[in-house]
């Protein structure tokens, strides 16, 4: 990245910090578990998007719907780039379908994470501690394991 990551202010994701990255088949969002360059761990983020579409074993194709849902560690959300989400309808950069289902995800997230039932079981087993042992780094985050491309809307 070429700035850090702020939420509120705090600084959430630094150049060079881990992120644990979940990707669902056909949901509107995924998930990222950001960290600081030091390892400390600074929330859940999901990224509205179109479904991730894998075309070989290590690419991906995606639409950035503008749309974020922020969650702190304490569980407090917030919804992040709503101007720039409301810029993109003015300037028709997506439909207006895509539109109404990339404001729907975010919502059924933030009611989702009110009734404390969000982010998706599978999320919670993961740690920067067991993501790294699991790629036997030995305790250092290594490159992508992917790549992909997030298209603008």
């Amino acid at each position: 990245m070429p700035r850090s990551l702020r939420v509120d202010g705090r600084v959430v994701l630094e150049d060079g910090s881990p992120v644990i990255w979940f990707t669902f088949p056909g949901r509107w969002h995924d998930i990222g578990l950001f960290h600081t360059a030091a390892g400390k761990f600074t929330g859940t983020y999901a990224n509205i998007l179109t479904p991730v579409r894998f075309i070989d074993a290590h690419s991906w194709r995606t639409t950035d719907l503008f749309l974020d849902v922020w969650m702190d560690p304490a569980g407090r959300p917030s919804l992040l780039d709503e101007d720039e989400f409301n810029q993109a309808i003015r300037a028709a950069a997506m439909d207006g379908a895509t539109a109404l289902q990339a404001r729907a995800e975010a919502d059924r997230i933030l009611r989702a994470i009110d009734a404390r039932d969000w982010p998706p079981e599978p999320v919670g087993r993961w740690s920067l501690e067991r993501a790294l042992d699991r790629l036997g780094t030995g305790g250092t985050a290594p490159g992508p394991a992917r790549r992909g491309t997030s298209e603008p809307a």
